[in-house]
């Protein structure tokens, strides 16, 4: 039986932007207990360095479960250099069939400045069709800004930061607060 005592935790909205050569991932700062606010200023957005490769990621769901998944993307990108997508299927798929990677409840959004990736629980890592994807509590709202903006004459840092504006203005788990990480090929 569940326990629904505690309440649910809210809060994140990440998206990733690739354009003109770029790749930015960035995410708010705030996470959410039921109606309250206990953390305005998190850092949802980190960037790896396993064997020298620059890789960065942002994350949405449990911190705990995340940077578990961050340490195992890291590890993997540490015996694959320069290889994110062999690493994050490898990743994905130990998500999926490990009885304890299992439990974890987070996305990542990941991207080395030339792949742009999604990763779930469910054994997906997904590349987004329009160069942008999202996640978390404002995902979609993010995402859909962020794919209006794609054809204005804007860069990938002003169109990550535009469609965060936007989700923070729509969803009330999202502040604007924000943690940008650029990478380029």
């Amino acid at each position: 039986m569940a326990d629904d005592s505690f309440p649910n935790w809210h809060g994140t909205t990440i998206i990733g932007v690739r354009k003109g050569g770029k790749v930015v991932i960035a995410g708010d700062g705030q996470v959410s207990v039921g109606q309250t606010v206990m953390k305005g200023t998190a850092r949802k957005v980190r960037r790896l360095s396993p064997g020298g490769n620059d890789v960065i990621c942002g994350f949405a769901g449990s911190t705990a479960d995340a940077f578990t998944l961050l340490e195992r993307l890291e590890k993997k990108l540490e015996a694959t250099p320069g290889q994110l997508a062999r690493a994050s299927v490898d990743l994905a798929k130990d998500w999926r069939t490990d009885k304890y990677l299992q439990k974890l409840e987070a996305m990542l959004i990941v991207s080395d400045g030339t792949d742009l990736f999604v990763i779930t629980g469910a054994g997906d890592v997904l590349e987004p069709e329009h160069d942008v994807t999202a996640i978390g509590s404002g995902g979609n709202y993010a995402l859909a800004a962020g794919r209006a903006l794609m054809d204005q004459d804007l860069d990938a840092e002003d169109i990550a930061r535009r469609a965060m504006a936007i989700a923070a203005d729509i969803c009330v788990y999202t502040n604007g607060n924000l943690t940008v990480e650029t990478i380029a090929p």
